[in-house]
């Protein structure tokens, strides 16, 4: 898979983005279509695809992507009224960019996850 998707572009900072963390493993910055007043996509600096392509040696980078978003749930104030952290893995669950990113979504109530007229067997 190439290494050249748009997250790769915005790590390396060859287009611009609204970058709000950045050190050796992880970039974070404001997603360009907000579904929240907060919304903050949390990338490794690493490319794996999808989550299916984590591996054993990527345990301690997916975890720091979660400490990170700690950080910024704070730094934005979100952290004690709530957010929500959404990983997508592939076409099905709406995964676009082929480069694992956290959404950081809050700043209003966000509701359920699913509503019941979307479960199972309906």
């Amino acid at each position: 898979m190439s290494e050249e998707t748009i997250f790769r572009k915005i790590i390396n900072k060859e287009i611009p983005a609204d970058i709000v963390y950045q050190d050796d493993f992880v970039t974070a910055f404001r997603d360009i279509s907000p579904q929240a007043p907060v919304h903050i996509l949390i990338v490794p600096n690493k490319l794996i695809a999808t989550v299916n392509d984590i591996e054993v040696e990527d345990e301690v980078l997916v975890g720091k992507l979660y400490c990170v978003a700690k950080i910024l749930a704070k730094q934005e104030g979100v952290d004690i009224s709530g957010y929500r952290l959404i990983m997508n893995c592939n076409q099905d669950a709406g995964q676009e960019v082929y480069h694992i990113h956290l959404h950081l979504l809050g700043g209003k109530n966000l509701g359920k996850l699913i509503s019941v007229e979307e479960t199972i067997g309906e």
